[in-house]
C-alpha cells in the first residue's frame, strides 16, 4: 500500500512538472508573439491554468516532504504531552480541510462539464479540462493527510526527515 501511495506522490509530482514546463512555454511563446506581433491570444489563461495546476499536483508530495508551512513556535515550547495533541489536533484538522475541498473540487469539475462552461477569455477552454487536475491534487492532499496521521500514529513522527521540524531557507 505505501508503495502505491508513494507511486501516487510522485506521478502527481512529475505531472506539476510537465505543468511548470507548460507555463514557461506559454508565457515564452507569449512574448515571442508579442515580440513578432503575431495575433496570437490566450497564452496568458494557458499559462494561469498550468500554475494553478501545478501548485495543487505539488501538494501530496510538499506535505509529504515537510516542506509546507510549519508554525513551529508553539510546538517548540510545549510540554512532549501538548505538542503530541497539537500535532495530531493539527493533522485531524489538515485532513477534515483537505477532504472539504477535495470534495467541492470534484464538484466543482462536475458542474463544469453537465454545465458545459467554458472560459470566459478568447481560447473558450471547457473549463472541467484545467479543474480535473485541481481536483486531482487536493485529492492526493487529502491521501498525504491520511498517510501522514497514520505515520504519525505509528511513528510518532510527522515528517519523514527524522530530527527535523521544519525546513528553513
Amino acid at each position: 500500500m505505501t508503495n502505491l501511495v508513494q507511486k501516487f506522490y510522485q506521478s502527481l509530482l512529475f505531472l506539476a512538472c510537465i505543468s511548470m514546463i507548460l507555463a514557461f512555454a506559454s508565457v515564452l511563446l507569449g512574448i515571442v508573439a508579442r515580440i513578432a506581433v503575431w495575433e496570437i491570444q490566450g497564452f496568458d489563461t494557458y499559462a494561469g491554468y498550468a500554475i494553478a495546476m501545478a501548485l495543487f499536483l505539488a501538494l501530496p508530495e510538499t506535505l509529504k516532504r515537510g516542506d509546507h508551512i510549519r508554525v513551529t513556535l508553539f510546538l517548540e515550547h510545549a510540554s512532549a504531552r501538548a505538542r503530541s495533541v497539537l500535532e495530531y489536533w493539527s493533522l485531524g484538522a489538515g485532513l477534515a480541510l483537505s477532504v472539504f475541498l477535495a470534495y467541492f473540487a470534484c464538484r466543482l469539475v462536475w458542474i463544469s462539464y453537465i454545465t458545459g462552461d467554458i472560459s470566459s477569455s478568447i481560447d473558450k477552454t471547457p473549463l472541467w479540462l484545467p479543474q480535473i487536475f485541481v481536483a486531482l491534487g487536493c485529492i492526493g492532499f487529502a491521501v498525504a493527510f491520511v498517510d501522514a496521521l497514520a505515520a504519525r500514529i505509528s511513528r510518532s513522527e510527522i515528517s519523514p526527515i527524522e530530527g527535523e521540524t521544519a525546513h528553513y531557507d
